[in-house]
């Protein structure tokens, strides 16, 4: 399980990574707003903790962009100051749930399991671009009336380079998505799978195509 934990306090952010390994997550940390919003559009992780105070871009902000681009990732907000308006601001954008600091670090991880836990169970939106749609509940890619089934793999692949059309993918970013931090699953094993989604795409009659980067990882034109 991989979070995001965006705050820019560093000695808070610190405490809370260690707190966060030892109960076996991955995390990343981010000091600003910026980078948060760059590191969310990856794809890679299963919730995001995010801080409204920051510096380059309030938190708030950061939920409004991934929200408008259809961006279903879990979100735990942070906030230092006990006031309503924050948390109503939060929950209208999209927040999941959000917490007053100081908080305790019972609390914090009782949250984090609920919101990862409610991961898998969140019946997501449709995604789609061009005249291709995914639908995350049934895992089926569509192309006007026709349909085919992705496999688990295919259809996150599938996910991430929907979520991030325009934009090149590195092969590192999905191989860490799709197999995981710790897999040893090479850049073979992703052209396999790329090649599978192409051909499931090319029996849709779809004109979205996956477009390769070579020796960077893939985009959706």
């Amino acid at each position: 399980m991989r979070l995001l934990l965006a705050e820019d306090e560093r000695y808070l952010s610190c405490a809370l990574c260690e707190i966060l390994s030892k109960q076996k997550y991955e995390v990343d940390p981010v000091y600003d707003g910026q980078s948060a919003l760059e590191y969310i559009r990856s794809g890679l992780y299963d919730l995001v903790i995010l801080d409204i105070m920051m510096p380059k871009m309030d938190g708030i902000t950061v939920l409004q962009k991934i929200r408008s681009e259809k961006n279903p990732v879990p979100v735990l907000m942070l906030t230092a100051r006990d006031e309503v308006q924050d948390k109503v601001s939060g929950l209208d954008f999209g927040a999941d749930d959000y917490m007053t600091k100081p908080f305790s670090t019972d609390e914090l991880l009782a949250r984090v399991r609920a919101l990862t836990r409610r991961r898998g169970e969140v019946i997501m939106e449709l995604i789609e671009y061009g005249d291709l749609c995914l639908n995350p509940k049934t895992l089926e890619l569509s192309c006007g009336s026709n349909k085919v089934v992705l496999s688990l793999k295919e259809f996150h692949i599938m996910e991430m380079l929907l979520q991030n059309s325009g934009q090149i993918l590195l092969k590192e970013r999905i191989i860490e998505k799709v197999w995981g931090g710790n897999s040893d699953a090479e850049h073979n094993n992703l052209e396999v799978f790329i090649s599978f989604v192409r051909k499931k795409m090319r029996f849709l009659g779809s004109a979205v195509e996956i477009k390769t980067s070579r020796g960077l990882g893939y985009s959706l034109v």
